[in-house]
């Protein structure tokens, strides 16, 4: 074959592509991760063309074996990818043709790359997003094995990062499980957003071709062939759908290893480390960093970023297909694996992290935690009314601040000087176990409930 060396629209064209746009405009380099869509999707739409006569079974038969004959050789890496024919697409069709001739001419009836790309990248997002839901489910799993075994540590719970009210440490993992759920559950509905199947609406206005859409529609796995043409080549919405839960995960992620940093700092000491999830310094002999924390909570950005690159992309773009949209695989490609590197190494961060429970014991005590048990109280034993009681339980903080003491250190004595009508039953509010325990609502922080938490999550979570 003489022309085999060109470009399939070098017809058109009396000059070569220039040397500069052929670096730029090759994407091969990116989307050869999409090989095994890309053949799959070749393999059906072949199938579909022969059910459908528009091709004969004996060349469809042909066309079929040398996919499979191509995917063969890329996954034992013996598939040479030419920058020169730009794309995956491409660089398979021309594998083809030299493997079987002029039948591989046949393959792209009644399809373009416009709906073609759109087909791999769907199936590669929906494998993507179960792989990222796998993994979640196994952090989840690590969050509530930590929990199980701390539903008995009390710590401070912060607002504004000062001391506010004692919690279990328990409850406080806990509510990284809920964020997590979340990720799990919009990592699933966009699976259930992308279940339309892109393929047969050619460029942008359709095909002449008697064609099954819904054949291969359902041999790729999806749910249902997409309703408009136009809108099929011009929707860019799931990537930004992956790119956004990606974000949003991430910033859970970042917030975890905030709180690693902080609670792991000398000022605060409330967890320690296993060695393997830290670094050394060049210079201080001393130090134990927390790096990988560090890391994931630095890598977020990188899950902004093209969340905010794809939106940026789209945002001008009139209908339909445009070539500024190529940029999308490199954006989804790299926040996929910088999550997924995050959500691993935070599976093995808690799994490395022991509670210094005597630290956080002793600083639930610190800042007159119990403040709003004794309002409480007041509320429930002397018929106030909270903004009566919130003033009393004030003055209290007050003397014992005067006095340097924490609530736990006064007597009773001391506290009927505040209000001197109370029964001695009222110094069981500033015992941080039993204030964590009086939170029985739903939701809250007492053991019972907690326990109750656990054991759920743990059959959802199996």
């Amino acid at each position: 074959m003489k022309n085999k060396n060109k470009t399939v629209w070098s017809a058109r064209f009396n000059n070569a592509t220039s040397k500069i746009f052929e670096k730029i405009g090759a994407s091969i380099d990116i989307d050869k991760r999409l090989y095994k869509e890309d053949i799959l999707g070749s393999i059906v739409h072949t199938q579909m063309l022969i059910k459908q006569k528009i091709i004969s079974k004996e060349r469809g038969i042909k066309i079929i074996n040398g996919l499979k004959k191509i995917r063969n050789e890329i996954k034992k890496n013996k598939f040479k990818f030419n920058k020169k024919y730009e794309d995956i697409h491409l660089n398979i069709e021309k594998r083809l043709f030299s493997i079987i001739g002029d039948n591989a001419g046949y393959l792209h009836i009644a399809r373009s790359r416009n709906d073609q790309v759109i087909t791999d990248f769907k199936l590669w997002i929906k494998k993507a997003s179960k792989e990222t839901i796998k993994n979640l489910n196994d952090l989840i799993k690590s969050f509530l094995k930590k929990s199980e075994s701390n539903i008995q540590t009390i710590m401070p719970g912060f607002t504004h990062l000062k001391n506010a009210q004692p919690i279990s440490y328990a409850h406080y993992l806990l509510a990284y499980v809920e964020m997590f759920k979340r990720d799990k559950k919009r990592f699933t509905n966009n699976i259930n957003y992308i279940d339309e199947c892109p393929l047969g609406v050619g460029a942008l206005s359709g095909t002449s071709y008697k064609i099954d859409r819904n054949f291969t529609s359902k041999k790729l796995g999806f749910k249902k062939p997409t309703d408009n043409s136009i809108d099929t080549v011009s929707d860019r919405d799931f990537v930004l759908d992956f790119l956004s839960s990606a974000s949003i995960c991430a910033m859970h992620i970042s917030r975890f290893a905030e709180e690693l940093i902080i609670w792991n700092s000398d000022i605060f000491k409330l967890i320690t480390l296993d060695d393997r999830m830290l670094t050394g310094s060049s210079i201080m002999p001393q130090k134990k960093n927390p790096d990988p924390a560090e890391l994931i909570r630095g890598r977020a950005g990188k899950n902004f970023g093209s969340l905010q690159a794809m939106l940026t992309t789209m945002k001008g773009l009139p209908l339909s297909y445009y070539k500024d949209m190529q940029e999308d695989k490199e954006l989804v490609f790299n926040s996929y694996d910088t999550l997924l590197q995050s959500i691993i190494i935070s599976n093995e961060l808690i799994k490395s992290l022991k509670p210094n429970k005597k630290r956080m014991l002793d600083l639930s005590n610190e800042g007159y935690t119990t403040a709003t048990d004794f309002a409480d109280y007041l509320v429930q034993n002397n018929d106030l009314s909270f903004r009566e009681a919130y003033k009393i339980s004030a003055k209290l903080i007050n003397y014992a601040e005067e006095k340097k003491k924490k609530l736990n250190q006064l007597n009773f004595n001391e506290v009927k000087k505040i209000k001197n009508d109370l029964n001695k039953n009222v110094m069981k509010v500033f015992d941080v176990k039993n204030s964590v325990n009086l939170k029985t609502s739903l939701g809250g922080t007492s053991t019972k409930n907690i326990k109750k938490m656990i054991s759920k999550l743990k059959k959802e979570f199996k």
